[in-house]
């Protein structure tokens, strides 16, 4: 016995099979791309780097404003959210097609003692947010003999 996967009046190979507007939409409905929109589950990658002065967090956030980020510190948590909004338009000879996309997001992120709270300071520019959270400066811890009397 052979089994042969069976195309239906709208798909197959063939020139000669009819085409329906639905096929796109459903195959991607039932491969799950649909759920894997940019937007439907937007959270943006996040770069986390150290030096001896500083932690910087890097989001990649493209397409939004300044305005669209909050940006919170409450009890050694960086909480980072956004909301978007945006239209796009796709114009072709026989389709025309306008998508709304909105969505948000919340990245939370443990912070340690070491970080001058006074001195955070967040830039976003071409895409990408960029959050510096300055380290306290360390004193240095004298030695000091103590004499016992």
């Amino acid at each position: 016995m052979t089994i042969v996967k069976w195309n239906g009046p709208y798909g197959g190979q063939s020139n000669n099979q009819l085409s329906s507007p639905f096929k796109s939409i459903l195959e991607d409905f039932f491969s799950g791309s649909i759920l894997k929109n940019d937007y439907a589950a937007f959270v943006p990658a996040v770069n986390v780097a150290e030096n001896e002065h500083q932690y910087e967090l890097e989001l990649s956030a493209p397409g939004f404003n300044k305005e669209d980020f909050k940006i919170e510190l409450n009890k050694g948590v960086l909480t980072i959210s956004g909301t978007h909004n945006s239209e796009s338009e796709q114009k072709d000879k026989t389709v025309y097609r306008k998508e709304f996309n909105y969505g948000s997001f919340q990245r939370s992120f443990t912070v340690s003692d070491d970080i001058d709270f006074g001195k955070i300071e967040a830039k976003y520019e071409n895409g990408i947010l960029k959050v510096t959270l300055p380290k306290k400066e360390e004193k240095v811890n004298s030695v000091k003999e103590i004499k016992i009397s």
